[in-house]
């Protein structure tokens, strides 16, 4: 997935967390060889829209549109959270993730507690940039979820300041104000100087659903979300905005001018019924657009090869196949990932010198066969459980398809126990 978008037959030589050469025979010893024979060796994928939080609300909160989906079920299961149900949906994801081929995510996280979700990313191997969910302007949430506009941006700094750069580089921070709806102009206006002042990225959600875009045209004036957030100065090439289902050619062009990023989460908008997004027209605007699967709660799988195919597939319905080809849905799903996270000269690509996240699919698979394209058959055939190998700072992580820092029978059964508690408290309706 370099620039020239190379296909090699090869090998893949990976010292001190850094890919060393590439192709045939590399030199020197190495401690441990991976027989990758006839299998893709790729960067590994990067989703750049996910809540590791939500892991355990998985079938707790289906078949609702965004608006109820939130206040019936994901507020009240968020305000839920503690420490220990934290740490057990970090772990439920973070090896969901790797065991199917994500090795770098950009993640929002509920109002309170994220420490126990920063220590379980870094326990997993997982590359990350996390942020503390920020909301201070919504009094349909939970008690727990209300929060003081300077406590919010206190912790949100405390966090920054104890996290940020850990795990020898791999585990970043963002700040991650929830969306317009939940936050009050003062927490927006200080996010966009504190994102300036600290070259921070910040990650937040915009026009994802109709009734969303009608309550912040009431907040504000009239104006739609991205509009909003312009005015705000959040607009900046460290904006990274989930969804934008609807936005409209002007907003569209206000993404491009500023250089905003926009992550596109098809299963999700789907599950939801929040629509398909205009991924063709931003594209060709010139903005960056990644992938992501969002939270377990609204697609109940992090699967990034299925968000490939309906990234895809769902752009053929809005216009013909072919608009979105598979290559450039590749791209998004490594390029463009790392353009988001601001990590683009150090992953996203089997390059030498770039840091060495990569994974292996194994192709000797009845669905992937015959195959004769690469790209065809990874975006449209292959699925999460072809991945084989994962590797992540140049550290083996899964191997054979088994993850090697956890016991998953273990991770399953912790996060099932903590499930029943956390819906105990959160009294579902």
């Amino acid at each position: 997935m370099n620039d020239r978008f190379d296909i090699v037959e090869g090998d893949v030589s990976i010292r001190n967390g850094h890919i060393a050469a590439i192709g045939s025979s590399p030199p020197g010893d190495h401690a441990h060889t991976i027989d990758a024979r006839g299998g893709f060796v790729l960067p590994g994928l990067i989703q750049t829209h996910i809540h590791l939080c939500q892991t355990l609300f998985r079938g707790y909160a289906d078949d609702r549109p965004l608006m109820d989906w939130l206040r019936q079920r994901v507020w009240p299961m968020e305000a839920a959270h503690t420490p220990s149900t934290l740490r057990a949906a970090a772990r439920l994801a973070t090896t969901e993730l790797l065991t199917t081929g994500t090795t770098a995510a950009l993640t929002m996280e509920t109002v309170h507690d994220t420490d126990a979700v920063f220590e379980a990313v870094e326990e997993s191997g997982l590359r990350a940039v996390i942020g503390k969910c920020m909301m201070d302007s919504s009094r349909e949430a939970p008690q727990r979820l209300q929060e003081q506009t300077r406590a919010s941006i206190d912790e949100s700094l405390s966090l920054r300041k104890r996290w940020h750069g850990a795990a020898n580089g791999r585990i970043h921070t963002a700040f991650a104000p929830r969306f317009a709806v939940s936050c009050s102009r003062e927490l927006l206006e200080t996010v966009a100087s504190l994102s300036l002042d600290q070259h921070a990225l910040v990650h937040t959600h915009a026009s994802e659903s109709r009734e969303e875009i009608a309550i912040v045209r009431q907040l504000s004036g009239g104006m739609n979300n991205l509009e909003y957030l312009a005015h705000l100065r959040l607009a900046s090439p460290r904006l990274c905005v989930a969804h934008c289902v609807w936005a409209d050619d002007a907003e569209q062009s206000l993404l491009a001018e500023h250089q905003v990023k926009v992550m596109h989460c098809p299963g999700s908008n789907l599950k939801l019924g929040s629509g398909i997004a205009p991924v063709v027209e931003m594209r060709k605007k010139g903005i960056i657009v990644s992938l992501g699967a969002d939270g377990a709660a609204c697609n109940n799988r992090l699967d990034m090869f299925e968000e490939m195919r309906l990234a895809a597939v769902l752009q053929a319905i809005r216009h013909q196949p072919g608009v979105l080809p598979a290559r450039d849905v590749l791209w998004m799903a490594t390029r463009a990932g790392a353009q988001t996270l601001g990590l683009e000269h150090e992953v996203g690509s089997i390059e030498v010198g770039k840091r060495a996240d990569v994974i292996v699919v194994d192709r000797e698979r009845t669905h992937q066969t015959p195959g004769p394209d690469p790209y065809s058959t990874l975006v449209y055939a292959a699925r999460g459980t072809d991945v084989t190998t994962t590797i992540v700072d140049g550290e083996l992580l899964v191997e054979n398809g088994k993850p090697l820092r956890v016991d998953p029978g273990q991770v399953i059964a912790e996060a099932r126990q903590a499930a029943r508690g956390l819906v105990l408290r959160a009294r579902l309706a």
